[in-house]
């Protein structure tokens, strides 16, 4: 896909980065990626995601902008509040990129639409902030064969990973899945809403920009992505840890038992 000359400009950084490069930049104006969340980790990661010039960006989100999201949620502003979060998402990255389209899904994921929305994208990022909306948009991505990245924030502490349980790994079992590296989720009320825990702001800027770091690698194709690994920030002591995870014979996706 050809780039325009004022592209060329704007993508010019990108462009003498013999990782990316004009075929690099290409594909990422090709690419269609599916934003799960446009709150603290959405934020960030559509505003970087749109900058690098991806060339579809849809974003699904069913909530509208309160005043409390402001503190960490940059894409929106003040005069935002109490509009839908994709409207104000949009008119964000319209006004940063103008080469860049979104599609606005002002709805929640479900089951009924999870496995039709996300085939119709190369990429998913999710930044949801609950443990169902994970497990099924992992599981999702799985069945239609979508590289996932996906984040969690805590209250001061923020975790990532890139799923590919469709491909096979280096030790010719497959990538481990979502359910490889958290079997179950924890019991209800085990975990405080962000209302009651609270979170550290710019501790979400720093998770969603990663996020797009790993959506931007995956599409250019340079580096090495996350997949069996478990990237853990404690912004307390800024200390990064990986984990690393393997895939696990008894999970229900990808197991020795599944059919």
């Amino acid at each position: 896909m050809a780039l325009q000359s004022d592209e060329i400009e704007r993508y010019a950084r990108h462009l003498v980065l013999a990782e990316i490069g004009g075929p690099g930049q290409a594909r990422l104006k090709a690419a269609r990626v599916l934003v799960v969340g446009a709150g603290g980790l959405g934020a960030p990661l559509i505003q970087y995601l749109a900058a690098a010039g991806i060339g579809t960006i849809g974003i699904v989100d069913d909530d509208v902008v309160s005043l409390s999201n402001l503190q960490r949620q940059v894409i929106h502003d003040t005069a935002a509040v109490g509009r839908p979060k994709v409207e104000s998402a949009a008119e964000a990255v319209t006004r940063l990129n103008p080469h860049v389209s979104v599609e606005g899904h002002p709805h929640r994921l479900t089951e009924a639409n999870a496995a039709a929305l996300i085939a119709r994208y190369d990429v998913v990022a999710d930044g949801s902030d609950n443990f169902a909306t994970r497990y099924l948009v992992s599981d999702a991505c799985f069945t239609a064969a979508r590289p996932l990245v996906t984040a969690a924030l805590g209250r001061f502490d923020g975790t990532l990973t890139t799923l590919r349980p469709h491909e096979t790994g280096p030790d010719g079992h497959p990538n481990p899945t979502y359910r490889c590296l958290f079997p179950s989720p924890p019991p209800p009320g085990s975990v405080p809403p962000c209302a009651e825990a609270g979170v550290l702001g710019a501790l979400a800027g720093v998770m969603g920009s990663l996020m797009a770091m790993e959506v931007i690698r995956a599409i250019a194709g340079f580096g090495e992505p996350l997949v069996g690994r478990l990237l853990m920030i404690d912004a307390r002591s800024m200390r990064f840890e990986t984990l690393h995870y393997g895939w696990d014979p008894e999970n229900p996706l990808t197991g020795t038992t599944v059919s």
